[in-house]
């Protein structure tokens, strides 16, 4: 019977693959004063195109911003100055190298709150060091980021009742795979205050299939996410398609991580395969996703 652990520690790995598309590195090293990547197109120091412009992001970060579409995202979402925001499991960082300079230029704070310790993976535990370092190393950047943690063992990600947006950033696949998907939401929930708003992007898997409760392919009904956060507490409020992509038909040989940016050629744990074919795939591009706005309400229902 396969442990928890186990379970959690491939889960996690998959996080790492699929809700990063890159792996950390401690020397991405930003200037003393940050600059945007083109001041000309980019607003003002502080706004939203100027984090996302912003030269202290990858380029192969950048490169997926017609995929994910971060400053849509975040305004769909509502993220504003002085916000305090809790981005669960941030990887090697994707979104916190936007939200975490966007939050320090207008003081907010941002609650990374990483993969919990004893993953039992050190290429984990090698993503979860680099991305510290990075946010040490650079705090004009990254002042307003407070790292914690969430998994199975896990206490409050953030103060409670504090949070005017929490984001659950394609990785509630990974939760149910490690069967603490209803401890995410609760937790979320907990960490908001009354009227915060809930962000979701997933992989949206179709309607008219059954639900696997571990999500082996990456891909989660939208539905039951709904049911998911309404058992919370949470009241759904809007979807989005800014991350939608019809191309997807979500039957892919090796799940949502068959395509970019993962490119997965053969069966976890197994060897690349050289001779599979890329094509198809490469030109789905990125996975069809979900966008999902949900709110806390001011009073509890009764």
């Amino acid at each position: 019977m396969t442990s928890r652990r186990f379970i959690l520690t491939s889960a996690a790995a998959l996080f790492v693959l699929s809700a990063c598309g890159r792996k950390g590195t401690s020397d991405d090293k930003a200037a003393d004063q940050p600059k945007a990547a083109n001041p000309k197109a980019a607003n003002k120091v502080g706004s939203l195109a100027w984090t996302v412009a912003g030269d202290w992001r990858p380029a192969q970060d950048k490169a997926r911003d017609r995929w994910r579409r971060p400053i849509q995202t975040l305004s769909f979402w509502g993220l504003k100055p002085g916000m305090t925001v809790v981005e669960f499991w941030p990887g090697a960082g994707w979104y916190t190298d936007i939200l975490g300079p966007y939050l320090t230029q207008n003081r907010g704070t941002l609650y990374a709150a990483g993969l919990e310790a004893g993953a039992q993976d050190p290429s984990l535990s090698e993503v979860e060091e680099q991305f510290a370092s990075k946010i040490k190393s650079s705090p004009q950047l990254y002042r307003a980021v407070k790292i914690t943690s969430f998994g199975p063992r896990s206490g409050p990600v953030a103060p409670d009742g504090k949070a005017d947006l929490v984001l659950f950033l394609r990785n509630l696949h990974n939760w149910m795979s490690a069967g603490i998907a209803e401890k995410a939401f609760a937790s979320a929930y907990a960490t908001l205050k009354p009227g915060g708003v809930l962000g979701v992007e997933e992989h949206r898997a179709k309607p008219d299939r059954v639900q696997d409760a571990l999500a082996s392919d990456g891909y989660v009904q939208e539905a039951y996410v709904k049911q998911l956060a309404k058992e919370a507490g949470f009241v759904f409020e809007e979807a989005s398609q800014i991350n939608a992509n019809p191309l997807d038909d979500t039957d892919h040989p090796f799940g949502v991580w068959t395509l970019p940016p993962v490119r997965r050629s053969s069966a976890r744990g197994q060897a690349p395969d050289p001779s599979f074919d890329h094509t198809t795939f490469d030109a789905i591009g990125e996975s069809d996703r979900m966008t999902l706005r949900f709110r806390k309400p001011l009073k509890p229902s009764k």
